[in-house]
């Protein structure tokens, strides 16, 4: 469990205080509006209405106490260059925040923010990645070159065990689980026999994934 402070709530904030509160995690949530704070209160009780910006705030919030402090303030670039500089100036352990431009996501960086989050890029990205190619249903970048992606399995291996295609060689992608409806398997051994209806986890360079996706 981690504690977690989260400052504006926008579309983002508060999905991720949601997640966040779901997966078991301490969450605090913080914004300047009273209606937002209001609305969300029966579900987050430890909440502030407060103006971030202002460094009295962010001082009596005690920052520092927090694994991860969260800047998702919407629209106001400026508000969010001084709530992470201020998180800086006292001590927060790690800081992330939001943005949607490159040159506003290198002003956070250098005033203090450890890791900045691009959310409209990177639905983009991942919409890109799954219509760009037939069949892609899901896939999570790691590098430039590799991702993981979720795929049907191809007909002509149905029935076929592993061990039998060779598909690391053939293909060069390692598959790292097979998804079957809800269940997912992501212990295969080289015996494993395909099923007409399975997906495949794989990990491996996009250009690789697509060339099999497009025979799927």
């Amino acid at each position: 469990m981690k504690s977690v402070l989260i400052i504006g709530m926008g579309r983002m904030g508060r999905h991720l205080a949601k997640k966040m509160h779901q997966l078991g995690n301490e969450v605090m949530i913080a914004d300047i509006n009273p209606a937002i704070i209001e609305a969300l209160s029966d579900r987050f009780t430890d909440s502030t209405i407060c103006d971030c910006t202002n460094e009295s705030v962010i001082a009596s919030l005690d920052v520092k106490s927090f694994d991860v402090c969260f800047v998702t303030i919407g629209e106001d670039f400026q508000a969010s260059l001084v709530v992470t500089s201020l998180l800086k100036k006292h001590g927060a352990r790690r800081i992330v925040a939001k943005t949607n431009q490159d040159i506003q996501a290198e002003l956070l960086r250098i005033i203090g923010a450890d890791e900045v989050v691009y959310p409209e890029v990177d639905t983009a990205e991942k919409l890109a990645v799954r219509y760009n190619a037939n069949n892609i249903f899901d896939f999570v970048p790691l590098t430039e070159e590799y991702s993981i992606y979720e795929l049907p399995v191809m007909s002509a291996w149905a029935g076929h065990t592993l061990m039998e295609l060779n598909i690391r060689r053939k293909y060069q992608i390692n598959i790292i689980a097979v998804k079957n409806g809800t269940n997912l398997d992501a212990n295969l051994s080289a015996d494993y026999r395909f099923r007409p209806d399975d997906h495949i986890i794989v990990i491996g360079r996009s250009d690789d994934v697509f060339r099999v996706a497009a025979k799927t």
